[in-house]
């Protein structure tokens, strides 16, 4: 896709979601190389960029890496890239090896409940001023 930054690394997210918004929050107070760009997966950007993925959106639909120009994520392994380039100590999480069916059986069962635990919005969130520049 033509039109994404070639030099960021592209943070798919469900919108609506009270665990997914807290942890973009986490990405951006964390992100001190200014590595990460984000988009709602119910956004139209993310529809596009899902769709040039051949992504089936049924079997993931609240975490999604997209390094253009080289390769994307998905479920725990999203998680455990995304980690590893964070300036907190959550970069440890990098190191272990969730991913693979066991991460994504622990993925999968927090996605599946992530409503009901934490909640979920209306509609998706509205950047602050100063984060604007980081959604695409």
């Amino acid at each position: 896709m033509e039109n994404l930054p070639k030099d960021k690394k592209i943070v798919l997210f469900d919108g609506v979601c009270n665990l997914c918004d807290n942890s973009v929050q986490f990405i951006l107070k964390n992100d001190s190389k200014d590595l990460f760009r984000f988009a709602s997966i119910q956004s139209e950007i993310g529809q596009q960029i899902i769709k040039y993925l051949g992504i089936d959106v049924s079997k993931v639909d609240s975490i999604i890496l997209y390094v253009p120009g080289e390769a994307y994520y998905l479920k725990a392994e999203a998680a455990m890239q995304i980690a590893k380039d964070l300036k907190s100590w959550h970069k440890i999480i990098s190191y272990l090896s969730f991913t693979g069916s066991f991460g994504n059986f622990i993925y999968d069962y927090i996605a599946r409940n992530r409503y009901k635990w934490y909640g979920k919005k209306d509609e998706c969130m509205i950047p602050t001023e100063e984060m604007k520049a980081k959604f695409l």
